[in-house]
Parts: C-alpha cells; structure tokens; sequence
C-alpha cells in the first residue's frame, strides 16, 4: 500500500510513485507503523535519491536605465542611453555597443578572369585553336581591370593578376603567330621547285 500524505489518498497499485489527485509523491506504508516524515515530506520508511528541489529567485527585471514610459495618446517611448562619455563602466549600467566598421576589399573579378582565360589559352588554347579566342579575351579582361585599378584603385585591385593575365594570353598569341610564320614559310618552301 502506499499513501500520499498530502491528501491521505491511499493505492494498493505498487507501481504508483505519485498521487493521480495531487503529484506528491506516495509513501510506503509498512505494516501498522505510521510513516515518519522528515523535512520537506519524505517519509523514512521509503528511500528517495532524488535530488533536492531548489527554490529559485524571481525572474529579472530588465529595464534599461533612462526608459520613459509612454504617454497616453503619445507616440512610443524610446530608449535614450545615458550620457556616459569618459566615464568608467559600473555594474547596473547599460553597455553602449559601436558598429564595427569592416574595411571593403578590392574587386578582383576581372584580373582573376583574365587570369583564368590566359592560364586556359597557354594550356588547353592548343586543343582545335580554342586558344584564338581565349587569348583575346585575356588580354581584354586584362586591359578593362587595369584601367579600372588606374582609376579607382580602393575600389578595383588585382593589378598583378590583371598583368599576369595580360602576359599569358599575349604569350599565347605570339606563340601562336611564330607557329603559323614557321609553319607558312616551311609550306612555302617546299613548294618551290628544286
């Protein structure tokens, strides 16, 4: 049997822990002894390894310093931080946070095309002569980015890659050329007769 001292609710189901009435917790009752209670409601006779409840405070109020309720009929309050300029910061005083101002980083788009297609032309441009048209393209992008680096430096960077980008596809095509120049004069000269 166990019993529930709160409202003297007894239950023969020894699977119970709690009152179905109240959810205090059951007592075992041995025999005819009455259970002897200790502290908060435990019973002697049952053992409870549970641990114990702790009482917390109330909840916190948070209202910041310098808030000025709304008038009735007025528009909304707003929050005015206190005048704190030079002074240190002391417990109970609202934090005043500043924007942090993140420095903008050069464009790059266009010197890293650049890059990119005169990279392609030195490489795959020799496959069906695809470099023909990457390498003008290199040199365009190149061209574009550097006068936009020229003008406004802070806002287009990549001087280097755009340079870089210029050299490989202008490499290509003078490679190119020299190639077409030997390849035409050897169909030239084997032409002529002996």
């Amino acid at each position: 049997m166990k019993r529930c001292l709160k409202c003297n609710q007894t239950y023969s189901d020894a699977t119970l822990n709690f009152c179905l009435n109240d959810g205090e917790m059951l007592v075992d009752l041995h025999g005819d002894e009455p259970p002897t209670i200790i502290g908060g409601g435990q019973s002697s006779s049952s053992f409870n390894d549970s641990p114990p409840t702790v009482m917390m405070n109330s909840t916190r109020v948070t209202n910041p310093t310098g808030w000025q309720p709304q008038a009735p009929g007025g528009p909304m309050a707003q929050y005015q931080a206190p005048n704190t300029q030079g002074q240190p910061w002391q417990a109970g005083q609202p934090a005043q946070f500043r924007p942090m101002m993140m420095p903008m980083s050069a464009n790059q788009t266009l010197p890293i095309v650049s890059l990119c297609l005169g990279a392609a032309s030195l490489t795959i441009g020799w496959c069906c002569s695809t470099g023909l048209l990457l390498g003008p393209a290199a040199l365009i992008t190149g061209f574009i980015a550097l006068a936009q680096n020229k003008k406004d430096p802070n806002s287009y960077g990549g001087k280097g890659l755009a340079i870089a980008g210029i050299a490989t596809g202008g490499a290509f095509l003078l490679i190119y050329i020299i190639f077409i120049l030997i390849y035409g004069l050897a169909m030239f000269f084997s032409a002529l007769p002996h």
